[in-house]
């Protein structure tokens, strides 16, 4: 049997080993992402950043220009949240995935260019979560477009801690300012510098963790997938007069203007989010033989006939955005059922930055 003096110094050891890792997360502005189960992409926990939080392991300061506000159709009365948690696949190039005012930029693309070349520890640590080499940094970021996400966002988000970037995934809320690329896909973020890639595999299981904000919904968030191609400029909504802009890709808003070939319908969030209360397009009937509008079976010419096998679509194209909407069926949503958070215990230190249970480390 250990005597009462020996538990004591090993209760001791314990206590100050345990401020000592408190003390070394504060060291690193809380970063909570250098180990733990938020060390992986596919940790199963996901975290709720708002737009004005940094959030955990910030590579620089703050370099967004937005107002710090949410997206107008992020209004917390609008309907209660759901019960399901959702993931909406929809593409880099939808237009109104991102807006913006015009000729003005979302983020200072030079000043983070800066932040990243003065800490060359962050810099190769960005490079590397990026896929690019440090040298290319300048380059990479200068050929991004600032703008801002109109709707709530799941990304695989990145922290720095111990030297390296660490994945973890998170839902951006609306109107935070990012940074994209040609093909529509966010890349920083703008609040913290952090590099970011597409959303990780969901996850039934996955519990949003942290700060919820007004209008959050978990069956209404988003996951980019790239456009069907590399894009010369992005249509985006004007959030100070609904109208739409067209931003040259890798441009901060000198060169916006009015697209020549502006969407058919007016910018609106919620049109990237099926409703059930919304009417939407369906099949039509199946015609009967005595209507006259029903296709006729393929039959072979007659003697001097022309044919019809011609594979020809009918006159009249439908609109079609210039910078490519893609030509390929969304892949369907994916819903989960949601599971009710788990009370706080009565210890539990309070969420920092959107941070809960999962999150430590």
């Amino acid at each position: 049997m250990r005597s009462p003096r020996r538990i004591r110094r090993t209760a001791l050891a314990a206590l100050s080993a345990g401020v000592l890792l408190a003390v070394a997360g504060c060291a690193e502005g809380g970063d909570r992402t250098a180990k733990g189960t938020t060390g992986t992409a596919e940790a199963k926990d996901v975290l709720l950043q708002p737009l004005a939080s940094p959030g955990p392991g910030p590579f620089t300061a703050s370099t967004a220009r937005a107002p710090a506000s949410p997206a107008p159709s992020a209004t917390p009365d609008s309907a209660p949240p759901s019960a399901t948690r959702t993931v909406h696949r929809v593409s880099g190039a939808a237009p109104g995935l991102y807006s913006g005012s015009r000729s003005v930029a979302a983020c200072d693309v030079e000043r983070q260019t800066r932040l990243l070349a003065d800490d060359k520890d962050k810099g190769r640590a960005f490079a590397e979560a990026s896929d690019i080499e440090a040298v290319q940094i300048p380059g990479y970021l200068k050929s991004l477009t600032p703008v801002v996400l109109s709707v709530d966002t799941q990304v695989t988000n990145h922290g720095y801690g111990g030297g390296s970037a660490t994945a973890f995934q998170a839902v951006l809320q609306a109107g935070t300012a990012v940074l994209v690329d040609g093909r529509g896909m966010p890349r920083v973020r703008c609040a913290c510098g952090n590099p970011l890639k597409p959303a990780g595999t969901a996850d039934g299981k996955a519990a949003h963790r942290g700060e919820r904000w007004p209008g959050y919904d978990p069956a209404r968030v988003a996951a980019v997938d790239p456009g069907p191609r590399a894009a010369t400029s992005l249509i985006i909504a004007d959030t100070d007069d609904n109208t739409w802009i067209q931003r040259t890709v890798g441009d901060s808003g000198g060169r916006d203007r009015t697209p020549d070939d502006p969407p058919p319908f007016e910018p609106d969030a919620e049109l990237l989010f099926p409703s059930p209360g919304r009417p939407t397009e369906s099949a039509p009937a199946e015609p009967t033989p005595s209507d006259p509008s029903a296709p006729r079976e393929p039959t072979d010419p007659g003697p001097g006939e022309p044919s019809d096998d011609s594979g020809d679509p009918p006159p009249g194209d439908p609109w079609e955005f210039e910078e490519g909407v893609p030509d390929v069926a969304p892949e369907p949503t994916q819903v989960f059922p949601a599971e009710p958070d788990e009370p706080a215990a009565p210890d539990e230190e309070p969420m920092e930055a959107g941070l809960g249970d999962g999150f430590t480390g």
